[in-house]
C-alpha cells in the first residue's frame, strides 16, 4: 500500500470470537492481532475502501469465526462516531 493510500484508508477493528494466532497477520493483510479478555480477538489497522473491507470479512466468515463487531475508528484511530456496525452480529 502507498503511503498516499495509508493516509487516506480509515482505520477498523474487526472483533471476532476466538483466539487467533500471530501466524494469521499476513492473512489478514498485516491488521494487528490483539487478544481480549473473554477469548475474543481485535484485528486493527487500515482499510483502504469499502472493497478491501469486505474481503476482509469474507475471510473471517471463510474462518468459521463468529463475527462480533465491526468499528471504523477515525484516520489517527481515534473512535469514529459513524460506526458501521457495533455489538453482536
Amino acid at each position: 500500500m502507498s503511503n498516499k493510500q495509508n493516509e487516506e484508508a480509515m482505520i477498523y477493528q474487526i472483533r471476532i470470537e476466538g483466539q487467533l494466532g500471530e501466524q494469521w497477520t499476513d492473512w489478514f493483510e498485516g491488521l494487528t492481532i490483539t487478544h481480549e479478555e473473554g477469548g475474543t480477538t481485535v484485528l486493527t489497522g487500515p482499510v483502504v475502501d469499502q472493497s478491501a473491507l469486505h474481503g476482509l470479512l469474507k475471510k473471517v466468515r471463510d474462518l468459521g469465526a463468529p463475527l462480533v463487531s465491526v468499528n471504523r475508528m477515525g484516520t489517527d484511530g481515534s473512535s469514529d462516531p459513524n460506526e458501521i456496525t457495533k455489538g453482536e452480529i
